[in-house]
């Protein structure tokens, strides 16, 4: 029997120097896996600065892109693999860079209609001798994915989170700070076909610490998904044409990921972002809500992979 992938190369990109390289080195190990099974050769490039000097040794037909987080998901590495002319996984470089920076993604998804967070811009040392606005509020690097340096600031807090101004801050020197929205933790996976995006389901996520850092996200029993999330069918139905919409309107391509906060009490759904390279670990949102609707995880992986080839046939850069 020919498997769907039987002769070609695959090199999966993982790990890399970005705060989420464990999540991508799990990430990674998986979908490479997948692709053995699919009948690819597979390459694991454990991704660094050496990057285009190893690939321009492995030759491989199609890169896999499974790094999560800066240098790898914020149109750095994607830079490097148009510059390669290698088909690759993900959106371009564009898109993610523009994903990325959390204030400028705001800026491009309001102006198409999506409804997002309010709050700016702020230097860490600013957010960090006063509050800049009345609490509750959220405290995140501009450019960080999973919930890295994220802090919450209750109503009643006498000062600020006093962890912005020390030294081993690494996370940039300007933070976005927005209204904290009570309520659920909602999550929907785009897959961008052909003829338009298409959302797959709504997740409501429960984390066992009252917040979706980064240990609920990844840690075992650290949440619970609750797919398909017990809100109305019209809230369901905003969430994934909202998805849809922030993924065309950031140009995104392959999978992503929309999180909302969605105040129940109030009805008031708010996109906090969009991943471009989401988690492909046991634990994460995207697998999961490809199996509700019937697609197993190396038809995910299968998918993501000739999704990449059908572009670079197409002579499409972003």
């Amino acid at each position: 029997m020919t498997l769907p992938l039987s002769g070609k190369h695959v090199a999966v990109l993982l790990g890399g120097p970005s705060s989420e390289r464990e999540v991508s080195l799990v990430s990674g190990r998986e979908c490479a896996d997948a692709l053995e099974r699919l009948g690819a050769k597979v390459s694991r490039v454990d991704a660094g600065r050496d990057l285009a000097a190893v690939l321009e040794r492995l030759k491989p037909d199609v890169v896999f892109n499974a790094l999560h987080g800066e240098w790898g998901e914020d149109g750095c590495v994607q830079g490097i693999l148009e510059t390669f002319g290698c088909a690759y996984t993900h959106s371009g470089v564009l898109a993610s860079a523009l994903a990325m920076d959390k204030a400028k993604a705001k800026a491009v998804l309001a102006a198409a209609g999506v409804v997002v967070p309010g709050g700016g811009l702020f230097n860490r040392f600013e957010a960090a001798r006063d509050h800049v606005m009345a609490p509750p509020y959220v405290v995140k690097p501009n450019a960080e994915g999973s919930s890295v340096g994220v802090f919450l600031v209750f109503e009643g807090a006498n000062s600020p989170p006093q962890a912005l101004a020390e030294p081993s801050w690494t996370y940039g020197e300007e933070v976005m700070v927005e209204p904290y929205i009570a309520g659920k933790e909602l999550a929907v996976a785009v897959m961008g076909e052909k003829d338009g995006p298409r959302a797959l389901a709504v997740t409501d996520i429960v984390s066992s610490t009252g917040f979706y850092d980064y240990d609920a996200k990844y840690s075992e029993g650290g949440s619970v998904h609750v797919l398909p999330a017990p809100i109305s069918e019209d809230a369901r139905d905003r969430a994934m044409r909202m998805a849809e919409l922030a993924h065309v309107a950031l140009g995104c391509r392959g999978v992503t990921r929309s999180d909302f906060r969605y105040d129940d009490i109030n009805d008031l759904l708010v996109l906090l972002e969009v991943n471009t390279q989401p988690g492909m670990t046991p634990t994460s949102l995207v697998p999961e809500q490809a199996a509700h609707e019937g697609i197993g995880f190396d038809q995910l992986v299968l998918w993501i992979t000739e999704d990449a080839y059908a572009r670079a046939a197409g002579g499409s850069a972003e």
